[in-house]
């Protein structure tokens, strides 16, 4: 049976936003998705897969609103990073003005809970960014790859805790460890970044990476993410397992980041 529901997607980049899209047409057949693309980050393909898309710069959010009233949008998820330097080199209309002059602190919390609270005013409701990929959380345990030993889930215990601390103070939901030490931890450059410094230091023996997500996360627009880009790196970098947070962490295109785990021999165990 067809239903009149539409969902408007605020996409960054990489495959979640696909990914979103390919579950939500499987699960909800003649649901109505309707994209706001970003200049430079956001996937041209994805126009083929959607029934509207409007191109936008970072920081036109009185544009993104209209487009999503025009549509019909009653519902809305942002997925997908948008890149550090086009952050920066942000033009914001007058309503982001005003949201920058009413916050006390600029960070991805406060700033997408304001965007959440503006297009509630236009009666559009923000979900999850889980929404229709409960099947890509995995649960606690060995998830891919090879299984972990001894020492890598002693490893895992400590990224973990470190990890929660750094991620209570808005500096980064990532680190690197090696037996017991922080070889790096996750700040603005992102986690790719934090992957490459970490298995420089650990010079690719025993290099665990640990993601988590921050204590009280708001999960409409933050939530952990390991994809083929995140094991690609790790094995470039000599880093030999992931550890992630089981139930809060999205892996995109498993069946790809199970192949890639088992060619570069790096296990997944969800903590």
């Amino acid at each position: 049976m067809a239903t009149s529901r539409t969902i408007g997607i605020i996409a960054g980049n990489g495959v979640y936003p696909e990914t979103f899209i390919r579950a939500a047409r499987r699960q909800s057949p003649g649901i109505k998705l309707v994209v706001a693309a970003f200049e430079g980050e956001t996937k041209p393909e994805l126009a083929e897969i959607v029934d509207a898309i409007e191109w936008l710069r970072v920081g036109q959010l009185s544009k993104m609103l209209k487009f999503f009233i025009r549509e019909g949008a009653t519902e809305a998820v942002m997925m997908g990073q948008i890149s550090p330097k086009n952050l920066f080199d942000m033009r914001p209309d007058l309503r982001v003005l005003f949201i920058l002059a009413r916050l006390k602190e600029r960070n991805a919390e406060t700033m997408f809970g304001a965007i959440g609270d503006e297009l509630d005013k236009e009666g559009i409701t923000l979900l999850p960014a889980t929404t229709f990929l409960e099947d890509h959380l995995p649960g606690p345990g060995h998830v891919c790859g090879p299984k972990f030993k001894k020492r890598q889930l002693a490893d895992a215990d400590f990224g973990f805790r470190i990890a929660k601390e750094t991620s209570k103070l808005d500096i980064g939901q990532s680190v690197v460890v090696r037996h017991g030490t922080v070889l790096a931890a996750e700040a603005f450059e992102g986690t790719n970044a934090c992957i490459k410094r970490g298995g420089e230091l650990g010079r690719g023996k025993d290099v665990l990476l640990v993601k988590v997500s921050k204590p009280n996360q708001d999960f409409r627009f933050d939530v952990p993410v390991v994809g083929p880009l995140t094991i690609e790196t790790c094995a470039a970098a000599g880093v030999s397992g992931i550890a992630i947070e089981a139930g809060k962490t999205l892996l995109l295109e498993m069946n790809h980041v199970i192949e890639l785990c088992d060619r570069h021999s790096i296990g997944i165990h969800a903590v």
